[in-house]
């Protein structure tokens, strides 16, 4: 069954790995680079997306949105960067990533978001992020995203040149999307348990200290998501007996993914948040994927 719908591609080619099999030979090379690849795949689940295939060296991976994709590249970049033995090895990653009409067959995905995507993965140099004017424009909030323009470029199968631009990653997150700190006390100790969450353009941190987050149709929630289906007053998550809670109040009930998990429908009743996954709220995460909150917990 073929299935059409706007998604985001992104390649991942890792940068280095000629030489690093002349220099380490094949073995130690393919340790290394399937190495550099599994380290990938754990920032694409973390994002909320999902790995369709590796060729060589090269990781092509799909997003529901763009700004799933753009903060993915962010971390990837940053997860080999900040690797002792990627670093020893002079590896580096360049990726490349379009926001478009896709086609989804049998697990694997096609059409022109993919074409373009690879072009833009060609046109990446070590360490660089390159995407569509497009992608950015596809965004419901930019303000903080810092680019840098790089003209514009031809793509196969296209009658025009496409504007395209390079997302400037190794500065701190803050220029990528607006970071909302959620905190209760100033003087509070340094926090052990966290919870970041993701909405579209915005994040938001919870800590232990945190008063309780709302969410919900209605002004008065700490998060707005505007839609019919969603309760004025919906759901609040709050930190107690030593875990993130996740509390429905909904007419409609709330929809939690964990990981590979199946969705669970949670209504009226509480839920232990942990790992990573996804919150819909109102609908089940196939009906509602414009409205999607992305978590990641971490407890100690």
């Amino acid at each position: 069954m073929t299935i059409t719908h706007a998604s985001t591609i992104l390649f991942a080619d890792v940068s280095g790995s000629t030489r690093l099999f002349e220099q380490r030979g094949d073995v130690a090379a393919r340790r290394i680079i399937a190495s550099v690849l599994a380290a990938l795949s754990e920032v694409v689940t973390t994002h909320g997306g999902r790995v369709i295939k590796t060729i060589g060296d090269e990781i092509m991976v799909v997003f529901p949105g763009a700004i799933q994709g753009l903060l993915a590249a962010v971390d990837m970049h940053r997860r080999v960067d900040e690797d002792v033995e990627f670093r020893r090895d002079n590896l580096a990653i360049r990726i490349g990533l379009h926001h478009g009409d896709t086609l989804v067959e049998d697990g694997d995905v096609y059409g022109d978001a993919v074409n373009v995507a690879a072009r833009m993965t060609a046109l990446a140099k070590r360490q660089q992020i390159v995407t569509t004017a497009s992608t950015l424009k596809s965004l419901t909030s930019v303000a903080m995203l810092q680019t840098r323009s790089l003209g514009q470029a031809r793509v196969a199968g296209k009658q025009q040149p496409i504007e395209i631009v390079d997302v400037l990653w190794q500065n701190t997150t803050s220029h990528l999307t607006m970071v909302q700190r959620v905190i209760g006390s100033e003087d509070a100790g340094p926090p052990r348990n966290r919870l970041l969450m993701r909405y579209r353009g915005r994040v938001v941190e919870l800590d232990e200290a945190s008063e309780p987050f709302t969410l919900g149709r209605d002004a008065s929630n700490d998060l707005v998501i505007e839609a019919d289906w969603i309760s004025r007053n919906h759901a609040m998550i709050e930190y107690k007996r030593g875990h993130f809670m996740l509390s429905d109040r909904s007419t409609n009930g709330t929809y939690v993914k964990l990981g590979d998990d199946d969705e669970l429908h949670l209504h009226r009743d509480e839920f232990h948040l942990r790992r990573t996954g996804t919150i819909s709220l109102g609908q089940t995460l196939t009906l509602n994927q414009e409205h999607v909150l992305y978590f990641q917990c971490s407890e100690v």
